[in-house]
């Protein structure tokens, strides 16, 4: 029988669906091989006693990272409201560090990726995290590269993914890793949930939840984007419309929201076409003029390659009225 280790780390207040769902996945693995494949999972936790979980839920840590510990083949960081009380918390860093040394993977879910970067684990690694956190994710470890739309990010043996469910997601794929595909999906099929989610690796998140102070220019130049969508901006006309210059534009907005200003201009358009598709009946080709994007075959072009899905396949998950017409443009 081959078994596998893995750490759940918990701390106060942390997503109990972080671990709950990709404990159940890895559970699954020894059912469905007869015994044959199994992972062993251990929660340790930052104190000793009962931690209690964002939710009010309890749990009974196996460890503490004080006590001695088996060697982890793999070790995963959940996120949740209590992650930013541990920052600065050296004794979980430094041991975070050590663990980073010798087990073959590291996983954060969510923002238990922040903790990692506390432990310099992602200085020069591309990460994601929930699109809520991700521009303060960029803004406090900037030696990272931060991917804001992606269910998960492998990079090396370090792995970081978006928003609670997404956890399912990893251990999808660290089961494929370990066991197969075929393994994979019967945990999938038993779960009732998809190997690949439709639309790949985007969250389909609001891609545009980047919030500056109000009286920021950054905040000046979003809304002058937003409104004008159907307007073929470059670099330097949005910088004469703002009366600035291209070079100081360029260096504020990225220190503000993490990306570079026509990122977040083709995020812009992505966006909004994301939601024309999701609210309304217009065709292809009037939401690609309305949103800049020239033709319905750029559309359908851009759309797929940002998101992973094309903008039918789109608008049939996600559109609030299963009744729909004009949608073939």
């Amino acid at each position: 029988m081959r078994k596998i280790t893995i750490g759940l780390v918990v701390f106060p207040r942390f997503q109990m669906l972080d671990i709950a769902a990709p404990g159940d996945a890895f559970a699954e693995v020894k059912v469905l091989s007869n015994g044959e494949c199994e992972y062993e999972i251990l929660t340790i936790a930052t104190t000793r006693g009962p931690i209690q979980s964002s939710s009010g839920l309890t749990v009974m840590p196996d460890r503490t990272i004080f006590d001695p510990c088996p060697h982890f083949d793999t070790l995963i960081v959940p996120g949740g409201l209590g992650v930013f009380d541990i920052l600065e918390d050296t004794t979980l860093t430094d041991w975070l560090a050590a663990q980073g040394e010798s087990c073959r993977r590291i996983g954060a879910i969510c923002n238990g990726v922040f903790a990692l970067g506390a432990a310099g684990m992602i200085n020069g690694k591309t990460v994601t995290t929930h699109w809520m956190d991700a521009a303060r994710l960029a803004a406090m470890f900037r030696k990272a590269t931060v991917e804001p739309d992606r269910i998960y990010v492998k990079d090396d043996s370090l792995y970081t993914t978006a928003g609670v469910t997404a956890g399912i997601d990893l251990s999808l794929a660290l089961i494929e890793e370990d066991f197969g595909k075929q393994m994979a999906l019967d945990v999938a099929k038993y779960l009732i949930v998809y190997l690949r989610r439709a639309g790949g690796q985007s969250q389909f998140s609001p891609l545009l939840e980047v919030q500056v102070k109000n009286d920021s220019p950054v905040a000046a130049v979003q809304n002058y984007v937003l409104n004008n969508l159907n307007v073929e901006h470059t670099l330097l006309s949005i910088a004469d419309e703002m009366q600035m210059s291209a070079r100081n534009l360029s260096r504020v907005f990225k220190q503000e929201t993490g990306l570079t200003l026509m990122n977040f201009v083709n995020d812009a358009r992505i966006d909004a076409a994301r939601r024309y598709l999701e609210s309304t009946d217009l065709g292809l080709s009037e939401i690609a003029r309305r949103c800049g994007l020239t033709n319905a075959a750029t559309l359908r072009r851009i759309f797929s390659k940002r998101l992973g899905i094309g903008p039918s396949d789109y608008r049939q998950h996600f559109h609030s009225d299963a009744t729909m017409a004009g949608t073939a443009n």
